[in-house]
This record gives structure tokens, sequence and C-alpha cells, in this order.
């Protein structure tokens, strides 16, 4: 059995998707971007800002489940441009603890939709 997860404090999905499914004890959340769920706007003002509306985007869908960042153990992040890692690691380090961060991977890809330059999907278990 699936419970669908969505919040009004995330970007509403813009396609047949849903902010997240809950399977049993296990969250999988779909990729977020940096939409500002009170504006639909997207925050492009430097790639700091962007990652953290990403991350902000998260923390909402984990709150919609009842979880936080301490329940991920997964991450994916995708970025347009691998010059752009240091800074994204940065602002993504702020939302874990170094010693219990989940298993991630990074992904430099061609384009990402909206030609956005982040995106990043957990997996999150209670």
């Amino acid at each position: 059995m699936k419970t669908i997860i969505n919040t009004p404090n995330a970007p509403a999905p813009i396609g047949p998707y849903n902010q997240a499914i809950l399977s049993g004890n296990t969250l999988y959340m779909s990729g977020q971007v940096a939409f500002d769920p009170k504006t639909n706007e997207l925050v492009l003002d430097s790639i700091e800002a962007e990652t953290a509306q990403v991350m902000e985007n998260l923390k909402a869908v984990l709150a919609a489940a009842d979880m936080t960042f301490e329940n991920v153990v997964k991450t994916s992040i995708f970025i347009s441009d691998m010059n752009n890692f240091g800074q994204i690691n940065a602002v993504y380090g702020k939302y874990f603890d170094a010693d219990t961060a989940p298993a991630r991977e990074t992904v430099e890809v061609a384009k990402l939709p909206r030609s956005v330059n982040v995106e990043i999907s957990m997996i999150a278990i209670k």
C-alpha cells in the first residue's frame, strides 16, 4: 500500500507525479528544484540561494510525512555544472550532521527542467 504525500509548503507537481510516496516506512521523494511555493517563482539569485530553496522544499515534504533530514538515507543530486559542486555541497551540508549524513551521488547532467542548476531527490525511512 502506498500513501501519497503532497504539501502546499513545497512546489506543486507540474506533471503526473506526486511530491512523495510513502510505502511502508520508506518515503520516496520526487526531485525538487528551486520554486518558491509561496510565489511559484524560481529562486535563482545565486547557486547558494537556489540550493537552499531546494533543501527547504525537501524539508517541507519530509515534514508532511512526519520526518526530518535525520530520516534521510539516500540523496541524488543532479547539477548542470560540476563547477558549482562546492557551493551546492556547502549549503546541502548545513542540513545534515556529517557523522550521520545519508548515502549520496552527485551527477552532472546536460540540462534540468526550467534550466535550473540543481535538482535533489531523497529517500527517507521512519
